[in-house]
């Protein structure tokens, strides 16, 4: 028979593993509970990185298509414009697509490659202007050579075939026609960076600014005008390089001018012991962007100037001016109006480039065939007021004109044969007495053939 207290002690022991499993239930439950919740942060952690991963993925491929999209507008946009700029600062070159989103290294990156092709091209661009120049500089001192040539041997033929008036006024237009050759080729020799081909002794302001003058078609509509004293003279280092600058100015007064208007130059000395030499035209003048061009060109910075800036056909007048002003040191411009309403050009020439010359020692000339247009043939009667013949450089101050009208150069006898007269200072063409005294001097000529021939049929 079963004691009375068993049940009771089953029923504890019961209790107590009940207790004892219920427990270790909530026990599991909580660590359950625990592992679930650092399961469920796992996974948003997870989650999260992934999302993260996704958004660097989009940032990145984001970054990309920008970077790609600036490749893109930097070889569709900006390397063409880039091109442009180099040609003229007027064609601006764009900047990024998306300046704002870019990156500070992506902008470097990409700026850079504009620099470097700039560098490059430019660099290609120098290396074959100055091929281009030294062909063109030699062709065309080979081309001035044979221009002298052929200006000595019409001197020659001049001399020679004096009886013929229509052959002396072919000679003398061919002359002329040598003489407006010459000029271009001389131009252009100065821009590819040679020197103007000619060594002069000290010369006359007058006489040189008129011996340029007669280098021009169109000479005549150039009345100069000079209060300048008769023995101030430009040194001869520096007397050609100024004559091919007034040359040079006084064609483009005449080219922008009508054939009907006169070019008015003007020769002074200033306070400050300059001689200014101002050349007006009646032209429509320039406009802002061209007088700019211009200031630049006659000046010293003209030297970078390529052969490709200067136009098609190329515009070489005002280059070769700055050439000769960086070289010489004389001064130019070209950016003020005339009283006309053209334009003023003036040509300043400094004291250190001016000579005082004795005007009754051996008239200055030129130690190479000299430039000035004007026949060499005349050889008129001396008036009885005047010297026998006067220099050639000194006759060009007057350029007195031939029948047709081309100028002339006159030459100076032997020293000391003036008979004791005072040789004229300069005056201003006067064409009417020269064609009257050059046509006097023809007939002169042909009668004395024709009384020639009539003693030896007799």
């Amino acid at each position: 028979m079963t004691s009375p207290s068993e049940p009771a002690i089953v029923l504890g022991a019961m209790t107590v593993v009940m207790a004892v499993v219920a427990l270790l239930l909530a026990l599991s439950r909580r660590k359950q509970m625990r592992r679930c919740r650092e399961m469920d942060a796992a996974l948003k952690s997870a989650e999260a990185r992934t999302r993260s991963a996704e958004s660097r993925t989009d940032d990145a491929e984001a970054r990309e298509d920008r970077f790609r999209a600036e490749v893109s507008h930097l070889v569709s946009a900006r390397l063409p414009a880039l091109k442009l700029n180099l040609i003229s600062s007027h064609h601006p070159v764009p900047g990024l697509l998306h300046e704002k989103k870019a990156g500070p290294e992506d902008a470097e990156l990409l700026d850079s490659v504009l620099t470097k092709v700039s560098e490059m091209v430019l660099t290609e661009r120098r290396r074959v202007d100055a091929a281009a120049r030294a062909a063109l500089r030699g062709a065309s001192q080979d081309s001035q050579a044979l221009s002298y040539r052929l200006q000595s041997e019409l001197d020659a033929l001049q001399r020679e075939f004096t009886g013929s008036r229509q052959l002396t006024h072919r000679m003398l237009a061919a002359d002329h026609l040598n003489e407006q050759n010459l000029r271009l080729i001389q131009r252009t020799a100065i821009v590819c960076g040679a020197w103007p081909g000619h060594v002069r002794k000290d010369t006359y302001v007058a006489e040189l600014v008129t011996g340029a003058s007669s280098r021009l078609r169109g000479f005549d509509r150039i009345k100069i005008n000079s209060r300048i004293a008769s023995n101030v003279g430009i040194v001869g280092r520096a007397a050609e390089p100024v004559a091919v600058a007034c040359a040079e100015l006084m064609a483009n007064a005449l080219e922008h001018s009508r054939d009907d208007l006169a070019v008015d130059v003007s020769l002074i000395q200033t306070g400050n012991g300059n001689v200014s030499i101002t050349v007006d035209d009646a032209g429509k003048g320039m406009t802002a962007e061209a007088a700019a061009r211009g200031v630049r060109l006659v000046s010293a910075d003209s030297k970078d100037v390529m052969l490709t800036e200067l136009g098609d056909p190329p515009s070489q007048g005002f280059v070769a001016i700055g050439r000769l002003v960086a070289d010489y040191g004389f001064h130019v411009s070209v950016d003020n109006p005339s009283p006309y309403g053209g334009v003023r050009a003036v040509v300043t020439i400094p004291p250190n480039l001016l000579a005082s010359i004795d005007e009754e020692a051996e008239p200055p000339s030129a130690m190479a065939p000299q430039p000035p247009v004007a026949p060499k043939a005349e050889r008129r009667p001396p008036a009885a007021t005047e010297t026998p013949a006067a220099d050639d450089e000194k006759s060009r101050a007057s350029a007195p004109d031939s029948a047709d009208g081309l100028p002339q150069r006159r030459r100076r006898g032997p020293a000391g044969s003036t008979g004791g007269l005072t040789v004229p200072s300069y005056r201003a063409p006067d064409p009417e007495r020269s064609r009257k005294a050059w046509s006097e001097f023809q007939d002169g000529l042909e009668s004395g053939r024709t009384g020639s021939d009539s003693e030896e049929t007799q």
